[in-house]
């Protein structure tokens, strides 16, 4: 997996992002808005900190969504890979995937690699990619040890901001596996995603 360019480590790009949080990126929460039948408005999760890495941009689509594709579900990947291999297989031209994010196992930390208007090549379903938002975690499907209680609740914050943004219900249907996007041979997240906790955190916004 030879990159495309010099990839900074984890290190690096933790001292580089400090501060440096989803309004840097014009992805603040929208504003309040208020739900039929409940007269008190209620804001929209904020995005936790993120920082910008771009992936290649021959790994990716430019696009204008949610004006060219609705954004309706967001996916659920587990890398197989280190926090740091997978950001060389985002920037190297020739591998032709992305994600959109992906979380880091230790202590939740967020990169975006590519823009939500954009579509990354992540489900392995040209249409699931154009109507969702990828979130890749760190680690492998058969040790939950990489799924720390700072993934999960990073995670968990992230996909509660994207679906606020995009009216996206938080529900399983919604906020898939990536085995379950039709016709994927991919097994992640895997059964030992919690995923009870992580849809009740996902609601806790």
């Amino acid at each position: 997996m030879e990159a495309h360019g010099p990839a900074p480590t984890r290190r690096t790009l933790l001292r580089s992002g400090a501060g440096l949080g989803a309004a840097a990126l014009g992805l603040a929460a929208t504003t309040a808005t208020a739900h039929a039948g409940d007269r008190r408005p209620r804001r929209a999760a904020a995005y936790p900190p993120t920082h910008w890495i771009p992936a290649s941009t021959s790994n990716y689509r430019v696009s204008s969504r949610p004006t060219a594709y609705p954004i309706e579900v967001v996916v659920i990947h587990v890398t197989q890979e280190t926090f740091q291999d997978a950001v060389k297989i985002f920037q190297d031209p020739a591998r032709q995937v992305s994600t959109h994010y992906m979380v880091a196992s230790a202590d939740g930390y967020i990169g975006q690699f590519v823009r939500e208007k954009d579509v990354a090549w992540h489900a392995g379903n040209k249409d699931y990619n154009n109507r969702s938002i990828g979130i890749e975690h760190e680690g492998w499907v058969d040790d939950p040890a990489w799924f720390t209680d700072e993934m999960y609740a990073s995670s968990a914050a992230l996909t509660a901001a994207v679906c606020d943004r995009f009216a996206i219900p938080k529900d399983r249907d919604h906020i898939i596996a990536h085995s379950e996007v039709p016709g994927s041979d991919h097994t992640d997240p895997g059964p030992l995603w919690d995923w009870d906790r992580y849809m009740e955190l996902v609601n806790q916004g």
